[in-house]
């Protein structure tokens, strides 16, 4: 019979229920024993998953956090928690009993076991399984809303190492490998020592019993003589150090069993070569003392060769200072010693550079890791947290007020699978879907989270399990871009709903480019014409860049229509005109061009190149229009000088318009796209008193294209200009447009 079943089969209901509890403990009976007698009928007869019993679970793990220093309610817990899982409504009724702070911080602990369970089968299977663990890891630090179940979550791992240990149970590898990856190094930033050496070393033993088993063996044969001269050793060097007038805290370090290991396999060492077995760590007051005991101990002992590291002068990039030295004395025996002031102590023990940036550099050795600062502010109010718990004991005791949960960006949810997705405060199943596949978030259409359906809108938490609800196609809506409906938190899925919206306008820009364009070839009859190929012929590397800029008018169709019919032959009064230009009297034109032997002929400067002195140039006669004015290097002019060679004309710049003549040039910016940036822009040209009559701008997936339309009388001025232009935040090039 489950435990469930004897409040269903109570003939009690749950005022009664309660009633009875209330009335079977003395108002004077601890907190610590309300809780057990409570949870005893519940968990005497279950068992864990690894066979242990859940009531002796219970008591050791309540005896391990008294030991620590926990308050009495986080002791209460330790029963409580286990007891959930048996009650059909646990808030309710722990509540009533207890009190509301003792209900949240048993469900919490009960919620985070349950879900860290499920998480860790997820990463032994999972092919990112170390991904997977580092989620782990961090969800232990963000999940819980009081602290204190973090170390409930420690101490309840290692109780359930010293049952598998002591009882020699076979097939729990993946129980101690996440020991290893995730509770002790999270026991190390708690600076829990005891919990971190005896957890790692049970996890070890469970995973590599022979290996060490030796070491233990290798240990063990001098362990006295080796404890015997530490402390000798120590003894000798503070009262040494205190005859020269230095102030010294002289400790010796403890070696663990499976830091040894690690540190034979992170430098590829033999057990003999471990030299800070014996080891000392001398606190000074001051710099200058640090260097003054490496001196006199330099002095009376021997320092080996490539065995000093002054961290003091060169800090480690994570903050960490000290002197280490390793020497030996007039034995021979090999000591490590390291050497520092108080504050480098404190923050080597509590700050950046403690053990979890140090010690645990993973495989990357022993170079140092970097921290950052959210870390090291989760890493100091973890530090806090049994201060917090007896402060918490000096409050009114029942409803006192929990610790406060410390800010945070990110939240830690999982699939259906368990499998542990980061994401930033505040996010929505949308942010959730977006996270698992661009795809995935562009169909999504509804969300159950924690088996309950929810809008898309609906912000998650920190442990729930989220399942996306999704079309086979679609996309998404222009709602989700809007902040104040608040269906997305996450920047990475805003960028993509915008990627998609900005896909579907260049979509709709080529198709009605390539409609333009195929009704053009069916009015010329030259439907065979195959698109590529008329693409290559206008200088396009595809038919579907020529299709875009057609799309947004940006290319004239009339150029097309110019290379796909044949010369024609020139009228009467054209050939005259071009036979007029093998004389050698020139003429000024309006434009201020010279068309070299030809009087009073019209001119316009083309809009495809835009020509300004002192550009070369080239001209071509039209056909009703005059002479068209192109830069000599424009694209257009080419294929028309291919197609027509026979009315290209000379020209060249005259002098009739004027010094003060201004000429519109183009000028193509390609930037991030961003607030302002029109702006910035635009004074960049009012600096430079360059008159601005005209500007185009289009944003496609975050980049922003912009064209310039300015006035100049000279074009030599725009080099100065775009280097101006390129400075800005955000430019990714500036040129002018060569048509």
């Amino acid at each position: 019979m489950k435990s469930t079943d004897i409040l269903d089969d109570s003939p009690l209901g749950l005022e009664d229920l309660l009633s009875a509890v209330g009335e079977s403990f003395e108002p004077s009976t601890q907190t610590v024993e309300r809780a057990r007698a409570f949870a005893e009928p519940f968990l005497s007869g279950q068992q864990l998953d690894n066979g242990e019993n859940c009531w002796a679970h219970a008591d050791a793990l309540a005896d391990l956090v008294k030991s620590l220093g926990g308050s009495d309610d986080m002791q209460a817990a330790c029963y409580l928690a286990f007891a959930c899982e048996h009650l059909n409504k646990p808030q309710e009724l722990i509540a009533k009993t207890f009190g509301e702070s003792h209900a949240a911080l048993a469900i919490e602990t009960m919620r985070l076991m349950q879900l860290q369970q499920q998480a860790r089968g997820r990463a032994a299977h999972h092919p990112q399984g170390q991904v997977q663990i580092e989620f782990v890891r961090r969800m232990l630090l963000a999940f819980s809303r009081d602290l204190r179940v973090v170390v409930l979550r420690l101490a309840s791992r290692l109780q359930t190492l010293r049952y598998l240990h002591s009882h020699k149970k076979p097939g729990f590898d993946d129980v101690a490998s996440e020991s290893l990856q995730v509770f002790a190094p999270l026991a190390n930033r708690l600076g829990i020592w005891q919990i971190k050496w005896e957890m790692e070393d049970l996890a070890f033993r469970l995973l590599e019993p022979q290996t060490y088993k030796q070491v233990a063996g290798w240990l063990e044969d001098k362990r006295v003589e080796r404890e015997a001269q530490v402390t000798q050793l120590r003894q000798t060097l503070a009262d040494q150090l205190l005859a020269q007038g230095i102030r010294a805290q002289v400790q010796g370090r403890p070696k663990h069993i499976y830091s040894i290991i690690k540190k034979m396999r992170g430098k590829s060492l033999d057990f003999s070569q471990v030299r800070d077995l014996r080891a000392l760590r001398v606190i000074v007051d001051s710099v200058d003392d640090c260097y003054r005991v490496l001196s006199w101990v330099h002095a009376q002992m021997t320092p080996l060769d490539n065995e000093f590291d002054d961290y003091i002068a060169k800090p480690k990039s994570n903050g960490y200072q000290s002197l280490h030295t390793v020497v030996s004395d007039a034995l021979g025996r090999v000591v490590e010693i390291q050497i520092r002031t108080h504050a480098m102590h404190s923050h080597a023990e509590f700050g950046v550079a403690a053990h979890w940036a140090y010690k645990e550099a993973g495989v990357k050795g022993y170079a140092g890791a970097q921290v950052s600062d959210a870390q090291a502010k989760k890493m100091a109010v973890l530090r806090q947290l049994l201060a917090w718990e007896r402060e918490l004991n000096h409050a009114a005791h029942g409803d006192a007020a929990l610790p406060t949960r410390t800010d945070d960006d990110k939240i830690y949810v999982l699939t259906p699978q368990a499998a542990v997705v980061e994401l930033p405060v505040h996010a929505t199943p949308v942010d959730f879907a977006y996270s698992l596949h661009t795809d995935l978030g562009h169909r999504c259409r509804g969300a159950r989270v924690d088996g309950v359906m929810v809008p898309l809108s609906t912000p998650l938490n920190n442990g729930q399990t989220v399942e996306v609800i999704a079309t086979k196609e679609g996309g998404p809506s222009r709602d989700w871009l809007n902040p104040e409906l608040g269906f997305l938190a996450s920047a990475r899925a805003k960028a993509k709903v915008r990627a998609w919206f900005n896909a579907q306008v260049v979509s709709q820009t080529m198709a009605r480019g390539r409609e333009l364009v195929e009704k053009l070839l069916q009015r010329e009859g030259k439907t065979a014409l195959k698109l590529e190929e008329l693409a290559a012929q206008l200088g396009f590397q595809t038919a579907a860049q020529l299709f875009e800029v057609v799309g947004k008018d940006e290319f004239s169709l009339k150029t097309i229509e110019t290379c796909l019919r044949p010369p024609a032959p020139l009228p009467d009064e054209d050939e005259r005109l071009l036979r007029k230009t093998q004389r050698t009297k020139t003429s000024n034109t309006p434009s201020g061009v010279l068309v070299v032997g030809v009087d009073s002929l019209m001119t316009q400067l083309a809009k495809c190149c835009r020509p300004a002195p002192p550009d070369l140039l080239g001209g071509f006669v039209t056909r009703g229009k005059g002479v068209s004015v192109h830069r000599g290097s424009c694209k257009n002019f080419t294929q028309l000088a291919l197609s027509c060679p026979d009315r290209v004309i000379p020209v060249a710049w005259g002098t009739k318009a004027g010094p003060d003549a201004l000429y519109p040039v183009d000028i193509q910016i390609v930037a991030n796209d961003r607030q302002g940036l029109l702006r910035d822009i635009s004074e960049v040209f009012a600096k430079d008193k360059i008159n601005v009559i005209g500007v185009q701008t289009q944003s496609i997936k975050d980049t922003a294209w912009m064209t310039f339309t300015v006035e100049l009388a000279d074009a030599s001025r725009l080099g100065k200009v775009l280097l101006t232009v390129k400075e800005v935040s955000g430019v990714r090039s500036a040129r002018r447009h060569l048509g």
